[in-house]
């Protein structure tokens, strides 16, 4: 399966991002909004990122009751995104009504399960009454919000060979914690380098600080995209979780 890179915008506003999104067009086609730039700025950021000619993954983890959620599908449904997230943790009920509404307002559009976030250790599943690790609970997610009907999950990389064991093949894998050898791992706590998270299965790499902060974005995007083209095995790793 062939993978590709997401650049996430991390700003408040659309003009943060605007000259070095210009620069990297004809580089890269998939960017990540997220929460703190749409509830700043509403959904004229998502039109305005998506005429500069990228394709949008909506990052809003939706989680509600399932009517609640249903609706704020079929209201994003009308802006040109093609990737929207709502938390699995949700259930089996809001994650239906929610593929139905997709299903019926935007059929093009990947709707996405965020399993576990990549911020979180065992230590802080735990204070949150989960006993189970990171990886086992990713797999639980991660089932039910396939069997709900959803295509893609989002995931740590370090649940990629899991994931990729026990679901069908054609199943999208987001995954963040994506950092460079020589890179911060910042506030991530599961994190791979690009090669390593390609050859374990992702669909999708998600990378932002990597790309933004480097001295030459088009250049630190283009060592990206060339580090996961390169063919290899699929990687053999456990998903062991760093704490």
């Amino acid at each position: 399966m062939a993978c590709d890179l997401i650049l996430v915008l991390d700003a408040q506003s659309p003009r943060e991002v605007t000259p070095a999104l210009r620069q990297l067009q004809g580089t890269v086609r998939w960017v990540k909004i997220g929460l703190e730039m749409f509830t700043a700025n509403g959904p004229d950021c998502v039109r305005e990122i998506a005429g500069l000619g990228f394709n949008v993954f909506l990052d809003l983890k939706l989680h509600d009751i399932p009517n609640t959620v249903a609706k704020s599908v079929e209201s994003v449904a009308k802006l040109p995104i093609s990737m929207l997230t709502l938390h699995a943790g949700g259930g089996r009920e809001m994650m239906q009504w929610a593929v139905k509404a997709q299903q019926q307002h935007a059929p093009n559009l990947l709707l996405l399960g965020v399993t576990v976030l990549t911020s979180t250790s065992t230590a802080g599943l735990t204070e949150t009454g989960v006993a189970d690790s990171p990886e086992k609970q990713v797999l639980r997610l991660g089932r039910l919000a396939i069997d709900s009907g959803l295509r893609g999950l989002v995931c740590s990389p370090l649940e990629l060979t899991p994931l990729r064991a026990v679901l069908p093949p054609d199943v999208t894998l987001v995954t963040p914690g994506i950092r460079p050898r020589d890179a911060k791992a910042d506030d991530q706590t599961r994190v791979m380098t690009p090669a390593e998270a390609a050859q374990a299965g992702a669909s999708f790499l998600v990378v932002g600080r990597p790309i933004f902060k480097a001295p030459d974005p088009v250049a630190a995007a283009r060592a990206i995209l060339a580090e996961i083209a390169q063919p290899g095995p699929r990687s053999e790793i456990s998903g062991q979780i760093s704490v």
